[in-house]
């Protein structure tokens, strides 16, 4: 059994934030795979699938970013999922926008949600980074709690999509194989 958790922030005026990048990827996760209607559990929206065998279970932590571990602890904890077979999905500031990063263990890189999710689980956990960008005048919190530009949404939708793909490629292949297949940059990318 695995969990996908998406991290970002509840409630309406924060959906179409850069923060909330982790949310969409884990609905399109949960489209992907006729997950059913989203329930109240674990602090958090909760839901999930049988894919190829294997159940899976989606999380979107509804306990704003900085507590996010917390609401991901107490769904390993009643699932008895191990941190390894965990799988974070996270905005990433450090990286520019569009970009899809997978990653297993390490630090938190300044992100709270991942901060808390290593307190609560150990670091022993995979990770898929999507990039917003640094702001180059306004201040990080401002950049990661405001929304995409309309010039940009291509390139989120785009980037949400890809760590869809990223996010099964682990859960299929393994952290490594999917290392291997996304932590190219798309310009680099000869496909």
């Amino acid at each position: 059994m695995r969990l996908v958790a998406g991290l970002g922030n509840p409630g309406e005026e924060y959906a179409a934030t850069r923060h909330n990048v982790g949310f969409a990827v884990v609905e399109l996760l949960a489209e992907r795979w006729h997950s059913g209607a989203w329930s109240r559990k674990f602090r958090g929206l909760f839901a999930s699938a049988e894919v190829e065998g294997e159940r899976r279970l989606l999380l979107k932590p509804q306990t704003y970013m900085n507590l996010s571990g917390e609401s991901i602890q107490a769904a390993c904890a009643f699932y008895r999922v191990e941190p390894g077979d965990v799988v974070a999905v996270h905005d990433d500031i450090d990286f520019e926008l569009g970009r899809v990063q997978v990653k297993f263990g390490g630090g938190h890189g300044g992100h709270k949600g991942i901060g808390s999710t290593i307190s609560h689980l150990g670091r022993d956990f995979a990770r898929v980074r999507l990039g917003v960008g640094r702001p180059a005048h306004e201040d990080v919190v401002g950049h990661v709690l405001g929304g995409f530009r309309r010039s940009e949404q291509p390139i989120v939708v785009a980037m949400v999509k890809r760590a869809a793909d990223a996010v099964e490629a682990i859960l299929r292949d393994g952290v490594r194989a999917a290392q291997n297949a996304f932590n190219v940059r798309a310009d680099d990318d000869d496909n």
